[in-house]
């Protein structure tokens, strides 16, 4: 309701003044009659001094209130709005709204996550340190028109992003018109994924599938051929051209399983899996292929649940390639160990680490920083004949740094080797406290 300083508002509460200050009055009454009375005071100049006591007490002093809140109400910037403060949180992407000098007025929740070094009031510069960003707010600040500028955020993943910046004109208390910077940021990821696996795909696939194609078509051509009422030759070369098969649906299984981790790389996780049973179900669906290569699995896993935040599946792809490794290359240790602690790292971050290892002929230093790139096989003919793709310890990489952890690799030759796929640990809120019962 709008305030106005007409007569009615003013002498409308004067008989309210009057009665809060009726003891003012008859103190003030009592004390000028005793004055008269001892003859220290004149009547006339008593009366005189009454009636300004009595103004004093009766001067409506809110009116000054009512003008400072009034012109309070007029100064007031109307983009600090609660309106505009929900509209500003009620945009589904990052979002900051600035004004004229870069100084943040209000931002939304996905934009404190993108950037937690957005505060209110301050400039947005100092917490958005890319080049890009600070170059394109500057040139829109300047000319008042709208930027766009794409950049690529490394922390804590790499993340692919789009800023637009657009200027907003705003009325002010007094009538005019000032223009704010709403900046909104678009995350472009999936679809820079989605460019790159399919290059990658195609550029995998035709590179590793060159050979076992050759090799089925040769094969096709001599059983056609030559070989055609050889029923020896035809046994054997049917045995391989299985093997070849076997081994490019493999890879393109290896190749999808890759691109699909790549692509939601940028999104953790967030439902809470035991990762116990997973691990026990990877060691009994792999018991006959240890059987095979007489090689026995000894798991030391604690009783009780332990929890991450994690894709069930993936998980499941994670472990099944270590251990699966480790009864391929290691089969000559007669053992692999799989075993789960948890230790701190360096600066004092507890993490759940499951280590595999084998003890088998273990890797040469120069081999271990390659391990996890794609198609890298410390011995190709080896690693061929074993059926590898030379795509697992990649895949391994990725389903870890989608999950925020990270690979340990230790090995020595002739002594086995250790992989550890390490997991930040969940933060589990304190249980309530249980009340004693009266």
């Amino acid at each position: 309701m709008a305030i106005e300083a007409s007569p009615s508002t003013m002498f409308s509460p004067w008989p309210d003044r009057l009665r809060h200050s009726a003891i003012i009055l008859l103190a003030a009454g009592l004390a000028l009659a005793a004055l008269v009375f001892f003859g220290e005071l004149s009547p006339v100049r008593a009366g005189i001094v009454f009636v300004c006591i009595a103004g004093a007490a009766l001067v409506p002093w809110r009116l000054h209130d009512v003008v400072t809140a009034r012109d309070e109400a007029l100064a007031a910037n109307p983009v600090e709005a609660p309106a505009v403060r929900a509209i500003i949180a009620g945009i589904p992407d990052p979002a900051v709204l600035l004004d004229r000098a870069g100084r943040v007025i209000h931002l939304n929740a996905a934009a404190a996550q993108l950037a937690p070094a957005l505060r209110k009031n301050e400039l947005a510069q100092f917490a958005l340190r890319s080049p890009e960003i600070i170059t394109a707010l500057r040139e829109s600040i300047a000319t008042t028109e709208p930027r766009r500028a794409t950049y690529l955020d490394h922390v804590p993943v790499d993340r692919w992003m789009e800023l637009m910046i657009t200027p907003v004109p705003v009325p002010t208390a007094f009538g005019g018109t000032d223009t704010c910077m709403l900046m909104t940021f678009h995350d472009q990821t999936p679809l820079r994924r989605v460019e790159e696996m399919r290059a990658d795909f195609v550029a995998n696939a035709s590179h590793e599938l060159r050979t076992p194609l050759a090799a089925l078509s040769g094969f096709i051509d001599t059983l056609q051929g030559p070989a055609k009422d050889d029923a020896k030759a035809r046994e054997r070369f049917l045995g391989i051209m299985h093997a070849q098969a076997t081994r490019m649906a493999r890879l393109i299984d290896d190749l999808l399983s890759l691109s699909r981790v790549e692509l939601s790389a940028h999104v953790r996780p967030d439902t809470l899996v035991d990762i116990l049973p997973i691990i026990r179900q990877v060691g009994d669906g792999l018991e006959p292929l240890a059987n095979e290569r007489n090689v026995r699995i000894e798991m030391a896993l604690p009783e009780t649940p332990v929890s991450i935040a994690g894709d069930r599946e993936e998980l499941l792809r994670l472990f099944e390639n270590l251990i699966e490794n480790a009864l391929k290359y290691g089969a000559s240790g007669g053992k692999v160990d799989v075993s789960l602690t948890t230790e701190s790292t360096s600066e004092g971050v507890p993490e759940i680490r499951v280590a595999v290892r084998d003890y088998g002929p273990g890797i040469a230093p120069e081999h271990l920083p390659r391990l996890t790139e794609r198609f890298y096989r410390v011995d190709v003919g080896d690693s061929r004949a074993q059926g590898g793709t030379g795509l697992g310890l990649s895949l391994v990489k990725h389903i870890l740094n989608r999950h925020r952890g990270r690979l340990l690799i230790e090995s020595v030759p002739k002594n086995g080797a250790t992989f550890t796929a390490a997991f930040p640990q969940v933060k589990t809120p304190p249980a309530p406290p249980v009340s004693a019962a009266s």
